[in-house]
């Protein structure tokens, strides 16, 4: 089933509307939270499909919400791309461990984003 609801997580409201513009003009149903916690507490509530994480964040850092997701019995099954700023190959490598299954550095390409998400739909 082609993914429809995503949420987006990050920080900064300039990222959040970025990455929303982006995805509502292609269709897609967008909820956001600006940190881990309410991400958690989102994903509970609205069951998104697909959750863009940013990795740097006050509070608990995306990896480590990442890792929260995907240990979950309840939202394993919901794939999670990483966008962030840090661009370095271990950090790559990181966030895939935790549980991502994808990574994306900012700034984010549209194009290089939409395919990652029809790569997983």
């Amino acid at each position: 089933m082609p993914i429809q609801k995503i949420l987006v997580v990050d920080d900064s409201p300039t990222e959040r509307y970025f990455l929303t513009d982006i995805l509502v003009k292609n269709g897609f149903s967008v909820s956001t939270a600006e940190n881990g916690e309410e991400a958690l507490t989102k994903i509970k509530a609205d069951k998104p499909q697909l959750i863009l994480m940013d990795v740097v964040m006050p509070g608990q850092n995306g990896f480590q919400v990442t890792r929260a997701i995907s240990r979950d019995p309840e939202t394993q099954d919901v794939p999670i791309i990483i966008c962030t700023s840090k661009g370095q190959e271990t950090d790559r490598i990181w966030g895939l461990r935790q549980g991502a299954r994808d990574y994306i550095v900012k700034p984010v390409d549209p194009q290089e984003l939409l395919s990652k998400i029809a790569s997983l739909g």
